[in-house]
């Protein structure tokens, strides 16, 4: 997050998790699933950032896939970032 806040970008962590009210409910809070874990935007364009990091190993789980396939098609600056250099490859995309 720090690398790409750097360069010219505002990134934020996407958080979710479940939360409990008051009386007892119980409701998923945040994005949808498979939404990936940082967003962002582009000072330069306005272009909204989606990535999603992984360590070196690490795979995309079913619905993460299915976003995938969903947004490359979208005029979005979409990735997997397994590294710094990943991300930063991301967002110095068109």
């Amino acid at each position: 997050m720090l690398a790409v806040s750097k360069h010219r970008c505002t990134i934020i962590r996407t958080n979710v998790g479940n939360v409990r009210t008051a009386d007892g409910r119980t409701f998923s809070a945040g994005p949808p699933k498979g939404w990936p874990d940082l967003t962002g935007f582009r000072h330069s364009d306005g272009k909204l950032i989606l990535i999603e990091v992984k360590t070196k190993n690490g795979r995309l789980r079913p619905d993460q896939e299915r976003f995938k396939a969903f947004i490359e098609s979208k005029p979005v600056l979409y990735g997997v970032a397994r590294s710094v250099e990943d991300a930063l490859k991301i967002i110095e995309g068109d």
